[in-house]
């Protein structure tokens, strides 16, 4: 599969390994989950659905509510639920923890699954995120210093905007770290709710 349709994978088989859904409220949790990043409209799911099922990752179980408003009757009536396989697959994918798991679209995915992840994984993640955010903002920086002679104020506006949204999200990653490492040096304590800039509780649990 490729980049993206492996982040679909991955949302999947992570909603799918508590509890049985049919595709309704799959694409439901799912945009509430990859909401942030991209809507996902059955045109999407249904083919990654395919997929999985192909590769025994998941497997069909039986008619749900068909009330729910789908693009078919059949498409409401079908339940996906995850194989052995599958459960497996999942854990492999909560493992993960190279460059692919700081990518946008990757990170947001393996940290709604955050709960169910160890704690040493989750750290060399936030760790290499914040890594990677940093060698943007150094790049951005280097830009903005460079470039608002040279454009409008809209255009300058724009770039400020993304700059402080990357300096916004390594502050709440130093955060996060800072939370995993008491947590870790503290056995037995009790794990602190994360917090964003704005003293905001952020939890990575769906």
């Amino acid at each position: 599969m490729a980049k993206r349709s492996s982040v679909l994978e991955f949302a999947v088989l992570g909603l799918l390994h508590d509890n049985p859904m049919h595709g309704y409220e799959l694409r439901k949790r799912l945009n509430a989950v990859l909401g942030s990043f991209r809507a996902i409209s059955y045109g999407s799911l249904y083919p990654c659905l395919k997929q999985l099922l192909a590769a025994d990752l998941i497997r069909e179980v039986g008619p749900a509510d068909s009330g729910a408003p789908t693009l078919s009757n059949r498409r409401a009536k079908i339940v996906y639920q995850l194989t052995a396989e599958g459960k497996e697959r999942f854990e492999e994918l909560l493992a993960e923890t190279g460059p692919d798991a700081w990518d946008d679209e990757r990170f947001g995915v393996h940290f709604a699954f955050f709960s169910r992840t160890d704690s040493e994984v989750r750290m060399r993640i936030l760790q290499g995120r914040r890594s990677r955010l940093e060698e943007r903002l150094s790049v951005l920086r280097s830009s903005f210093t460079r470039g608002t002679e040279r454009v409008d104020s809209y255009t300058e506006e724009l770039a400020r905007h993304g700059l402080d949204g990357v300096e916004r999200e390594v502050r709440w990653l130093s955060e996060l770290i800072a939370a995993e490492q008491t947590s870790t040096d503290s056995p037995g304590a009790k794990t602190t709710q994360p917090v964003d800039s704005g003293g905001t509780s952020r939890s990575g649990r769906i």
